[in-house]
């Protein structure tokens, strides 16, 4: 492993809950061991990287009941082509090469993967935006 690698997964949180083991999918093995680790390492990040996506949309975010927030999150990460990207390369920068070749092989299921939990990342983390909306 060279030192890049070495230092990238030095850096993540270990994640107690996540379930490693020989009979799951490999998409889900990747979830549990690179993507999960990552996201969390990514949190804060992610949380102002979207923060700043409702500043720049003209804060209609704050005017939205709290089911329509739920969808407006979904919306943004579903629709929004460029901030899609954008989340996805912060995502993937975090990546050893080792696990980026892994990503390549099923980038299709594995984009939709971390994109459902970046949603349920910032849904479980609506409060965060609240604040905002005092300033």
């Amino acid at each position: 492993m060279n030192e890049r690698s070495h230092s990238l997964k030095k850096i993540r949180p270990v994640i107690a809950t996540a379930r490693i083991s020989d009979t799951m999918s490999i998409e889900e093995y990747f979830q549990n061991k690179t993507l999960r680790p990552v996201l969390k390492l990514q949190n804060p990040l992610l949380l102002d990287v979207f923060k700043n996506y409702i500043k720049k949309h003209k804060n209609s975010y704050y005017s939205l009941s709290i089911e329509k927030r739920f969808l407006y999150i979904e919306n943004a990460i579903q629709k929004d082509i460029k901030f899609r990207n954008s989340l996805k390369g912060m995502i993937i920068g975090q990546f050893t090469v080792e696990e980026y070749q892994d990503y390549i092989q099923n980038s299709s299921a594995l984009n939709k993967r971390m994109m459902n939990m970046v949603v349920e990342r910032l849904k479980n983390q609506i409060q965060f935006f609240e604040n905002e909306a005092l300033v």
